[in-house]
């Protein structure tokens, strides 16, 4: 079985949600390890709740980022990770780490993307008065938030959304969904991308993303 480590710094509600996948069969058991960039983050309690090796290396504790990533890659390939998986992990990642990992690094983000990169995407699409906003799953590339995209899911902005319901709408309704069915894909060696940035699904060239409509077709 493929083995799979998750980068997280905070509260580590999509760890939580791979978790929840692994222990009801909708993902295999893959999870190895945790490794939080903050030591407060909630999110590892919840590892060390489920059993999980988690580990705190912390940018605070290095001179700078090439260093800091060196010792994540240090403890992720002593683990023998197969697959890395970033859920909320709060940092920018060098193009040493990247190109370490590539073809086999995973993140989730907050929007559709290629609209609102960065940071808060969901004041973002409200400000845009996007109709539609949700979450992306993507292969992590040197280009912030722009690497190949696999799977997006989609909901209406309401007219009453906050930044903060409009949040959690789209963690519970579509991350929750999305980001446990492409580590799934990935572990079961159904998921590629080639040197042109195309992604495969099986033996499926992906044109766009796929959605939410696509997994309840049986994708």
């Amino acid at each position: 079985m493929k083995r799979v480590v998750v980068l997280i710094s905070g509260a580590g509600r999509n760890l939580q949600a791979l978790i929840d996948a692994q222990r009801h069969g909708r993902l295999p058991d893959c999870l190895v390890g945790v490794i939080s960039s903050r030591a407060d983050a909630p999110g590892v309690q919840r590892a060390r709740d489920a059993g999980l090796p988690a580990r705190c290396i912390t940018p605070a504790d290095f001179t700078d980022r090439p260093e800091f990533d060196a010792a994540l890659m240090r403890q992720i390939d002593d683990w023998a990770a197969d697959w890395v998986v970033l859920a909320g992990f709060m940092r920018i990642l060098t193009p040493g780490f990247t190109q370490h990992y590539a073809g086999r690094l995973l993140n989730i983000h907050p929007s559709l993307l290629p609209r609102h990169p960065g940071l808060r995407t969901h004041a973002a699409a409200r400000a845009a008065g996007d109709a539609r906003h949700g979450a992306t799953v993507h292969f992590v590339t040197e280009a912030l938030d722009g690497g190949p995209r696999i799977i997006q899911g989609a909901l209406m902005v309401r007219p009453e959304d906050t930044d903060e319901t409009l949040a959690e709408r789209v963690m519970v309704e579509v991350e929750r969904r999305i980001y446990p069915q492409a580590v799934a894909w990935a572990v079961a060696g159904r998921l590629t991308v080639d040197a042109m940035g195309r992604v495969g699904l099986d033996d499926r060239t992906l044109q766009a993303p796929l959605s939410l409509d696509d997994l309840e077709a049986g994708f």
